[in-house]
C-alpha cells in the first residue's frame, strides 16, 4: 500500500479508538466523575466577554470550587460550555485560547451567549480534539500530493527512502569550547546538511544545549525564519526560553504551560498588546462593545422596530470588527517578519497566523515521541529538517492496537535512523548519572558508547553510599492485586516507603543537607502510585515529603532526581509482567536518577524476561543485590 495512505489508515484507526475511549470517559459519566478525572470544571463563573476575530465571542471563565483538582484543559483544545439545568441540550462548543491557574478563555463562534447562560449552574467539559486529527489528515494528503513534484517533494522523497540526503561541499569548521566533541560534531552536521540531520541524544547528554547552539548559528546563516517544534508544550517552552536567552528573536505560537514573564513576553498575544497600533485596536473595540451593549437591550424584545434596530447595531459591530481584523492581521505579519525563530507544538505549526509560512529549517525536538502524521505538519513547511531525540526512550503514545500494528507506534525518527545512519550524530558524554547507574542502560541500549563526565561519574548521596541497588522481594509474599484494568502491590508499596525512611535516616546521620535533595518514586501502574501515596500517608510525619514526586514513567520523561526508587509491582506465579516488557520505558525510569537508583521487585517474576535477568545478574556482580528479608 502507498506510504501515506497506509499512515492515513492507521491514523483513522487511532482516531476511532481515541474517540471511543473519550466518549466512555466523558460523555457517559456524571459531572462529578468528569470533574474528579480532570475532564470538567464545574461550577464556573463568567468573568469577562469580548468580541474576538471574525464572528468569535471570547469568554473568560473561572472555576470557583474544587480548584485543587488537576485538569486536562490545554491551549488550542476544544471545550463545551454546558448548563446543568439541561446538560443534554444546553451546550455550546468552542476553542480554548488561554489557560492560567483557575481561569480560562474560550472562543465561541457566536456573537452572544445563549439565553440559558444567564441562568447559572454552568460548567465546562473537555471536548474531543478532532482538530488535531484533521490537521494530521490534511498533512498526509498534502504530502501524498507533493511527493512526486521535483522541488517541493524532494525532502518527502528523502524521508520515505526514495532519494538520498546530501551535504554541502565545504564542511563546516565550527568549534566551541562550550560543547564537547560529540556535541560539536552534531552542530557541524546540522550546518552541513542540505536536507536532513539527526541528533541522537541519550539521557543527560546535553541535547537541548546542542540544539540551541545550532539554532544560534542557523539564525545568522539561513535566509528566512526557523521553525522549532516539539510534541509537548513543556519542551516548546524550554526551547523558546533558551533560544531567546541565546539572543534570537523568538515568537512563541500558543499559550506557554510554564507561565513566566519571560515566556509570556515571547507570545503573539503579548507582542500584539505592546505593538504601536494597539491603541487604535482598543478604540475600535470599545466602540464595538458600546454598540453590542445597545443591541443587547433588545435581546428579549421581539417587536419589528426593535429587531431592525438590533440587526443594524450588530451590522455596525461586524463592520468595526472587520476593520479590527484587518489591522490585527497587519500587526501579526509585522511581528512574524521580525522573528528569527518561531516555536510551536507540532499541531500548533498549523495555527492560522502562521499556516502559510515557509521556513529555512524546521527543528523538531522530542521527535521520537511524535506521532508520524503530526510530524508531517511542520515538515511540509521546509526543505531542511533537523530531528532530535532518543529512540531508546519513550515511543509515540498510541491507543489503538490495530494502529500500533500498522506502524503508528514507530516514530519517523526511528525509521530514519535505520534508513539514513549517515545523517545521525550520537551525543556520547552524559552529565547526569553516576557511572554505576548508567552502566546497564549503556550496555543494553547504547552499545557501550556512553561516557559519564568526570564531574558526575562518582557522585553519590554521601561517601560510601551505593549508587545502584536491586532489592529482591521474592518469597516475601508481596502479591500483586488486579484493580480494574490496573495492578497494585500494597505490601511492596509499604516496604518501599519503610525502606526509604530507614535510608533517609542514614542520609541525615551522614550530615547531608537533605532539604536540597530531590526524590522521585516511579511505578508502572496508577493503582500502585495510589498504594505508595497511601503508604506515605500511613507513615505519619515523613521528613522528605516536600521533596518527593510520585508518578508514572511517562510523567518523569525529560526530568531528573537525585534519588529514584522504582516499584516494579508485578509479583505472580505465572511470571506475567505486562507492559514492563516495554524495556524502553524501563530505560527512561532508570536514567532519571543522578546519584541513587533503587529498584524493588520480585526476581522470580521478573527474571523470566531476559532484560530483567541481566539487570539482576549485573546487580549481583556489582554487589548491588539485596533481599528484602534483610530489612524485615
Amino acid at each position: 500500500m502507498d506510504y501515506f495512505r497506509q499512515l492515513a489508515l492507521a491514523l483513522k484507526q487511532e482516531w476511532q479508538e481515541d474517540k471511543l475511549n473519550f466518549d466512555e470517559q466523558v460523555r457517559l459519566s456524571s459531572v462529578q466523575d468528569r470533574r474528579a478525572n480532570g475532564y470538567s470544571w464545574y461550577p464556573v463563573a463568567i468573568r469577562d466577554t469580548e468580541l474576538g476575530k471574525g464572528d468569535y465571542l471570547t469568554v473568560q471563565f473561572e472555576r470557583t470550587t474544587h480548584t485543587e483538582i488537576p485538569h486536562l484543559f490545554r491551549f488550542g483544545g476544544a471545550a463545551t460550555l454546558f448548563s446543568q439545568h439541561q446538560p443534554d441540550t444546553n451546550r455550546l462548543e468552542g476553542i480554548i485560547t488561554h489557560v492560567s491557574g483557575n481561569t480560562l478563555k474560550i472562543n465561541f463562534r457566536t456573537e452572544e451567549l445563549p439565553d440559558w447562560a444567564d441562568d447559572g449552574k454552568l460548567g465546562i467539559d473537555l471536548a474531543f480534539d478532532d482538530n488535531s486529527y484533521e490537521e494530521m489528515r490534511k498533512a498526509l494528503q498534502l504530502a501524498d500530493s507533493l511527493k512526486d513534484k521535483r522541488e517541493e517533494g524532494r525532502l518527502i522523497r528523502i524521508l520515505t527512502g526514495e532519494e538520498t540526503p546530501t551535504w554541502r561541499r565545504e564542511e563546516s569548521s565550527f568549534t566551541s569550547a562550550a560543547l564537547n566533541e560529540s556535541q560539536q560534531a552534531a552542530v557541524r552536521k546540522i550546518i552541513d546538511a542540505q536536507d536532513l540531520a539527526i541528533v541522537h541524544g541519550p539521557p543527560g547528554t546535553g541535547k537541548t544545549t546542542t540544539l540551541i547552539e545550532a539554532i544560534k548559528i542557523l539564525c545568522l546563516t539561513e535566509k528566512g525564519p526557523l521553525l522549532v517544534v516539539a510534541p509537548s508544550n513543556a519542551a516548546v517552552d524550554l526551547l523558546s526560553e533558551k533560544a531567546a536567552d541565546a539572543g534570537c528573536s523568538v515568537l512563541r505560537i500558543g499559550n506557554p504551560v510554564r507561565v513566566s514573564e519571560k515566556l509570556q513576553a515571547l507570545t503573539l498575544d503579548v507582542k500584539l498588546a505592546t505593538h504601536p497600533r494597539m491603541k487604535e485596536i482598543r478604540r475600535m473595540k470599545k466602540q464595538a462593545d458600546e454598540y453590542r451593549t445597545m443591541a443587547h437591550k433588545y435581546k428579549r424584545s421581539f417587536g419589528k422596530a426593535e429587531w431592525e434596530q438590533r440587526k443594524a447595531l450588530f451590522k455596525e459591530v461586524r463592520a468595526i470588527m472587520k476593520e479590527v481584523d484587518n489591522t490585527m492581521e497587519y500587526m501579526t505579519r509585522d511581528i512574524i517578519e521580525k522573528s528569527q525563530v518561531i516555536t510551536a507544538t507540532l499541531v500548533g505549526a498549523a495555527h492560522y497566523t502562521i499556516t502559510d509560512l515557509r521556513y529555512a529549517v524546521v527543528i523538531m525536538d522530542e521527535a521520537t515521541q511524535a506521532l508520524e502524521p503530526a510530524a508531517w505538519i511542520p515538515i511540509l513547511k521546509t526543505r531542511k529538517l533537523v530531528l532530535a531525540g532518543d529512540h531508546q526512550q519513550l515511543a509515540p503514545t498510541v491507543k489503538s492496537q490495530a494502529a500500533a500494528e500498522a506502524g503508528l507506534s514507530t516514530s519517523l525518527f526511528e525509521k530514519l535512523v535505520q534508513r539514513w545512519p549517515e545523517t545521525v550524530t550520537m551525543l556520547t558524554t552524559q552529565y547526569r548519572m553516576n557511572a554505576g547507574i548508567m552502566e546497564f542502560s549503556n550496555r543494553k541500549f547504547y552499545e557501550g558508547k556512553l561516557l559519564a563526565d568526570a564531574f558526575v561519574a562518582d557522585h553519590t548521596i554521601f561517601p560510601g553510599d551505593a549508587p545502584f541497588l536491586f532489592i529482591d522481594t521474592a518469597g516475601c509474599g508481596f502479591e500483586e492485586k488486579q484493580v480494574g484494568t490496573s495492578t497494585s502491590n500494597p505490601e511492596e508499596a509499604a516496604f518501599l516507603v519503610n525502606y526509604f525512611i530507614r535510608y533517609w535516616k542514614e542520609v541525615t546521620e551522614a550530615g547531608i543537607p537533605a532539604k536540597d535533595l530531590s526524590i522521585g518514586i516511579i511505578a508502572p501502574y496508577k493503582e500502585q502510585l495510589e498504594a505508595i501515596r497511601k503508604a506515605v500517608e500511613n507513615a505519619g510525619s515523613v521528613p522528605f515529603i516536600q521533596q518527593l514526586s510520585i508518578n508514572t514513567v511517562d510523567s518523569f520523561q525529560g526530568q531528573e532526581r537525585d534519588i529514584i526508587l522504582i516499584s516494579m509491582t508485578r509479583s505472580n506465579p505465572d511470571s506475567r509482567i505486562g507492559f514492563l516488557s516495554e524495556i524502553r520505558r524501563m530505560n527512561v525510569a532508570m536514567t532519571r536518577a543522578k546519584k541513587k537508583l533503587v529498584i524493588i521487585g520480585d526476581s522470580s517474576t521478573l527474571a523470566q524476561h531476559a532484560f530483567y535477568s541481566e539487570l539482576i545478574e549485573l546487580a549481583e556482580q556489582r554487589k548491588a543485590y539485596q533481599s528484602a528479608w534483610e530489612y524485615m
